[in-house]
């Protein structure tokens, strides 16, 4: 029984984990598959990779745990590309975020339907909404003028989103929170 060092196992599991293709397919015998996606049936490597050559793709080991293992008349680098775009994308998803809007009692009805119509841009992005509405000096004698504007823009966001949280008032800040349907 032959003893196997580290760099052989490294070796071997690299060749495991990548596909083969054109000259490195080691079998006789393959299932061909054509660019189209038709089988061609069971040809030798050589006729294969001939096939492939003529067409300017490559021959690519698919399947190689069938028997006979299963190749595929192919752009390489193209399905190499498609291949790591899908590793990746999957990882990375959307992780939604908490925007916030912030508004203040005497703000003009045009400002208010901008920030409404950014806020429903974060809710069809999947990220919640934060409003609130600031008050300043003698604004904290006129609460309800506040209330009054953080009532018209819910009623235009819950098109879009549902209510998290009601308004509730914290010191010098009316605020809620709207999640996305």
């Amino acid at each position: 029984m032959a003893i196997i060092g580290k760099d052989q196992k490294a070796e071997r599991n690299q060749t495991q984990n990548q596909t083969r293709i054109n000259a490195q397919i080691r079998e006789r015998q393959v299932r061909v598959i054509s660019e189209e996606g038709e089988q061609l049936g069971i040809l030798t490597v050589d006729q294969a990779i001939t096939r492939a050559r003529d067409v300017g793709l490559d021959l690519v080991e698919v399947a190689p745990n069938e028997k006979p293992p299963v190749c595929r008349i192919m752009d390489y680098g193209k399905f190499k590309y498609d291949k790591s775009k899908k590793r990746h994308g999957q990882s990375a998803g959307h992780h939604g975020k908490l925007k916030e809007i912030r508004l203040r009692p005497k703000t003009g009805e045009h400002d208010i339907g901008f920030k409404v119509k950014q806020a429903v841009g974060f809710l069809k992005h999947k990220d919640k909404v934060q409003v609130s509405v600031i008050f300043r000096g003698r604004e904290m004698a006129h609460i309800e003028e506040g209330r009054r504007v953080m009532e018209n823009v819910l009623k235009e966001l819950l098109e879009f989103g549902k209510l998290e949280s009601s308004p509730q008032q914290l010191g010098k800040r009316m605020m809620c929170t709207v999640a996305p349907k």
